[in-house]
């Protein structure tokens, strides 16, 4: 009886010890996405995809910050902090375009896009 007790302890013990593994990656990989703040004064349209032909989805105030969790060529654009067509995405397939956020960089901040 007390060795199947032990084993029961231990199984339990394993199965706790893999799932704060688990959660702890998770937790460590969320935290490692910056977030930038958009140009100053003005609203930022969000799209689909990485370029102006996209639908717009939703639109950010005035002094929002956006996560980039990957960055993806696309449209050229001109914005308040120069020209590019790197496209930031910003959610599960949004997009922002880089010439309207404050990534302090002229290249990627992030990995590029899949």
């Amino acid at each position: 009886m007390a060795s199947r007790r032990r084993r029961s302890t231990l199984l339990a013990a394993t199965a706790a010890g893999a799932l704060l593994t688990v959660l702890g990656s998770s937790t460590t990989a969320t935290a490692a996405v910056r977030t930038y703040p958009i140009a100053p004064g003005i609203t930022v349209n969000v799209r689909t995809g990485p370029g102006t032909g996209y639908s717009v989805v939703r639109v950010l105030p005035v002094g929002s910050r956006v996560p980039i969790y990957c960055q993806t060529p696309g449209t050229t654009v001109t914005g308040y902090y120069g020209t590019t067509n790197i496209w930031d995405n910003v959610s599960n397939g949004e997009f922002v375009s880089d010439a309207y956020v404050n990534s302090g960089s002229d290249g990627y901040v992030a990995d590029r896009c899949a």
